[in-house]
């Protein structure tokens, strides 16, 4: 039986892996671009226009005892969909579980025109997904943004001091986008932009 020569066979594999690396990043930005129109349904379904719920009130956050032998490095990310400006103040911070804290996170409109916007957070690892508790957050509700306007908004939280031992670092990550946008040639819109501003992880 013949075997292919070693440089042969080599490229073979790349081209193997670059097709695949393709098509995974193929299928990840797809699914970005699909949260906008799932939010959409799952809101008119159910009849509501918030889907991000409060995980902690300020009473509940007080009673909690800080863990002052422990200390949570907290990673800030931002992605934005569509003509929004989106990115955090800091991008990361140490806090102990139990301690609330604020930060602030900015967002700015870049149409001469009013948007409608909604954020979505998702936490990395997830497993710590149940022990980051929002007590207060943009992501509660709608944003409205009136032409050009840029604001400031915070997320006040606590970290769960029954969060894991082996948990030393979260990443919060909001995806920020527009929920509707004007239609094509319809009299005063504006052109519809398609821009993204990332904050990476931090180093």
């Amino acid at each position: 039986m013949s075997r292919q020569p070693p440089a042969q066979a080599d490229r073979s594999f790349n081209r193997s892996m670059l097709i695949k690396l393709f098509i995974v990043a193929l299928m990840m930005f797809g699914f970005g671009f699909a949260l906008i129109p799932m939010y959409r349904a799952i809101c008119q379904i159910t009849g509501v226009n918030n889907l991000v719920q409060r995980d902690a009130t300020a009473r509940e956050a007080k009673n909690t005892q800080v863990d002052t032998s422990r200390t949570i490095s907290i990673e800030f990310d931002a992605n934005a969909r569509g003509p929004l400006g989106f990115k955090p103040e800091q991008r990361s911070l140490d806090v102990h579980p139990g301690e609330v804290t604020t930060v602030m996170y900015e967002v700015s409109n870049e149409q001469a025109r009013t948007i409608q916007a909604q954020a979505i957070p998702s936490y990395a690892p997830k497993q710590a997904t149940e022990y980051f508790k929002k007590i207060e957050c943009f992501c509660f509700t709608q944003q409205t943004l009136t032409a050009n306007q840029t604001k400031r908004m915070p997320v006040v939280f606590v970290v769960d001091p029954k969060l894991p031992n082996d948990v030393k670092t979260i990443t919060l990550s909001y995806t920020f986008f527009e929920l509707s946008t004007p239609a094509a040639g319809k009299a005063g819109a504006g052109p519809t932009v398609n821009t993204a501003a990332t904050a990476a992880h931090p180093v």
